[in-house]
């Protein structure tokens, strides 16, 4: 899943995977940052499934009725077409607010941790034997926000829609490397014939697959497997106002500035094990200044009370609200930040270690505003901490976090590519963006390269970054789990002949035969156990013998609210607040 916020040269930033691993809320324990392990170690974010949770969600005994929450970021969602969402802000406020899927992830009290649990299913779901067919029933007395009732048919055609990357770019596309006929089937908008890869039967939906897919309870809880009446249905302006079938509705959305959303009359919580539907409404507030918003937050008065961020406090204001604990969320995340390195353009693999080596960690950090330990936390592997089959291992013996400019020349002598130029984006528009610009710029000088940002800005960067066309040979982001596994990683980006299809993400070009069979093998002939571990083999492989990343660490959380938000958690699938349970206090 890709991150909420555009990670430019960078340090800042939350999180879009959906769903994967990282630890629950906590506070540090202390006056200093990251000495909890739980920022060391991660956590099983997703890892757990509760198929017998039951609807309605309990309404915790503090919530008072009515009341708007408020919530306040400097970055904006790209989309919120439920096919196209694919960010960790946009999935969170589609599927926590707006959008049911088949399945879902609630916050558990007891083990501080989200776990998997039905959402529009009765269950989970139910795979065949070898994992080639997936059987959902929906529950009786879902309705659209019109009041029509859902049927199978409607998530019949979302799941269809999906395949609709040329209309609907950005989203998920484990689909296509998954489902039946997921290579060549284009949509309803292209292809207007039958998909046989899902029909109905009743309330049933069945997904048929071209491979094994064992993670397809997880893949469900997308927005992308919600439901979508087809007579409804306008690609173009659909993400203006999906029709919702959670407890809250769009009132008014300005793309790239608000969201106003309202009860659902006609949401049922007797339908709906994971969400409440205690305050009246929310106003979401994109690109607000950040300063201003901390400040607004953590003066905590009138109407600030009932106001919250998702985004990383500074550290100023990180050990300015420490005193109060329980206006102060923190938590591990399942993103890993990287230098992706493209392969096209930077052939030599000295010089892609050479970058490594010459990479600032900490200076970048520290100047793009992260708190080392807390909202940053020196990594090597490309997959996080907590993830299943996860291998500890160093391709540079930096420890992840020890710049060695003196390595990094001596590389790039023996590669005869002293003075390298580096092109990297930035947005221009954002002070610890472009303090991390400089940052990053000194250390590349100081390792032997020639460093040359552009300038983009917060709105921009994340299509500037996936034009293929462009000057850049790094590009600065990360990924976050879809599902805590190895496969929600690497087939996603890493792949060329496999998943080389129309709308994968393959941001360092990677396209390397022996890891494309391999990747193939795990996915084809392995079982579920076997195949966790082969991903961490696979993992410490690609860095070590052609080191494509950069590992420019490990994401975590420490998000502020109000003194009258109530139920906001560490959400650690995505590393956003639990906006599925809270609430305004009595």
């Amino acid at each position: 899943m890709r991150m909420n916020k555009p990670a430019a040269a960078l340090a800042v930033a939350a999180m879009m995977t959906l769903a994967a691993c990282g630890g629950g809320s906590s506070d540090t324990g202390s006056d200093e940052p990251g000495d909890d392990a739980t920022f060391q170690e991660g956590g099983n974010a997703g890892a757990f499934k509760d198929e017998s949770r039951e609807a309605p969600a309990p309404v915790p005994d503090d919530a008072a009725e009515g009341g708007t929450l408020t919530v306040m970021t400097a970055v904006a969602p790209s989309t919120l077409d439920p096919t196209q969402a694919y960010y960790t802000d946009s999935t969170a406020i589609l599927s926590d607010l707006v959008t049911r899927s088949l399945t879902q992830y609630a916050y558990n009290e007891e083990t501080n941790d989200m776990q998997l649990i039905p959402d529009m299913a009765t269950d989970l779901g139910r795979p065949n034997e070898d994992n080639t067919e997936w059987t959902f029933t929906l529950r009786d007395g879902l309705k659209y926000e019109d009041g029509t009732d859902v049927t199978a048919e409607d998530v019949a055609y979302a799941i269809k829609r999906s395949f609709a990357i040329a209309e609907l770019p950005d989203g998920p596309t484990y689909q296509t490397t998954f489902f039946l006929d997921g290579d060549k089937y284009k949509g309803p908008f292209s292809d207007k014939g039958e998909y046989a890869g899902v029909t109905t039967d009743g309330n049933d939906i069945t997904i048929k697959m071209r491979r094994p897919f064992s993670d397809m309870d997880y893949y469900a809880s997308f927005p992308a497997f919600t439901a979508i009446p087809e007579a409804k249905d306008n690609p173009e302006t659909y993400g203006q106002h999906p029709l919702a079938t959670g407890p809250y509705k769009f009132a008014d959305y300005k793309a790239g500035s608000s969201l106003t959303l309202v009860k659902n009359d006609q949401w049922d919580p007797n339908t709906d094990p994971g969400r409440i539907q205690m305050v009246d409404g929310w106003d979401f507030k994109f690109a607000q200044d950040t300063a201003k918003l901390e400040n607004v937050i953590i003066n905590d008065n009138g109407s600030a009370q009932t106001t919250l961020t998702y985004d990383n406090v500074s550290a100023a204001s990180y050990r300015q609200i420490q005193a109060e604990k329980e206006r102060l969320v923190t938590g591990t995340q399942p993103c890993t930040f990287m230098w992706y390195i493209d392969m096209t353009k930077v052939k030599d693999i000295k010089v892609r270690q050479a970058i490594g080596y010459a990479y600032p960690y900490e200076d970048a950090w520290k100047a793009g505003g992260d708190i080392v330990g807390v909202t940053r936390v020196p990594g090597t592997s490309i997959l996080p901490p907590g993830t299943a089959g996860r291998k500890e291992y160093d391709a540079l013996g930096i420890g992840g976090v020890n710049t060695d400019p003196e390595k990094s020349k001596e590389l790039l002598k023996e590669a005869g590519a002293e003075g390298y130029e580096i092109k990297f984006l930035f947005s221009s528009d954002d002070e610890q963006a472009v303090a991390a610009k400089d940052a990053i710029v000194k250390g590349l000088e100081a390792g032997g390269f020639k460093a040359t940002p552009i300038a983009s800005t917060v709105e921009t960067i994340r299509t500037d970054r996936t034009d293929y066309n462009s000057p850049i040979n790094v590009r600065s982001s990360g990924w976050c789990s879809d599902w805590p596994s190895g496969g929600s990683w690497f087939p996603a980006q890493w792949s060329g002949d496999l998943v080389g299809l129309e709308g994968m993400p393959n941001p360092a070009n990677f396209k390397e035969k022996k890891f494309d069979d391999e990747q193939n093998r795990i996915l084809d002939e392995l079982s579920p156990e076997d195949a966790t571990k082969a991903w961490g083999d696979f993992d410490q492989s690609m860095e070590e013998e052609v080191y494509p990343a950069v590992v420019t660490g490990y994401g975590g959380v420490a998000m502020i609210h109000g003194s009258k938000v109530g139920g906001m958690a560490n959400d650690n699938v995505r590393g956003m607040p639990t906006f599925s349970r809270m609430y305004i206090t009595q």
